[in-house]
């Protein structure tokens, strides 16, 4: 008797564990990147932007994909040849092709330089 009920606790514990490990069980759970409640997801998804005319190498470097190493560039061009007029005078940078421009562009901007 004492084997039989073990057995059936042993059981329903796997089926619960089953149960829990389907996709169904998984999309019922919140994920971390599904809106909060009360939040405009549109407004969560557009972040600031960096301004390459006025941003410290600190500041550059908080854009992924730009290392210490091309926000010094950034800021060392810029400082030897005045302002940006456009993003893609970063293909002018040395270290910055089309292919690394194209995933860091939608994270720049580019503003009046400051005197």
């Amino acid at each position: 008797m004492k084997r039989t009920l073990k057995l059936g606790l042993l059981s329903a514990t796997l089926a619960a564990a089953a149960l829990l490990s389907t996709p169904m069980a998984a999309a019922a759970r919140p994920t971390p990147s599904a809106p909060r409640e009360g939040v405009d997801a549109n407004k969560e998804e557009t972040a600031a932007t960096v301004d390459i005319n006025n941003a410290s190498v600190e500041e550059l470097m908080s854009v992924p994909g730009i290392g210490q190493a091309i926000a010094q560039r950034i800021a060392e061009f810029r400082e030897k040849n005045g302002p940006f007029k456009s993003v893609d005078e970063l293909l002018k940078v040395q270290g910055i092709g089309e292919k690394s421009l194209a995933r860091i562009r939608g994270k720049l901007s580019v503003g009046k330089a400051k005197k």
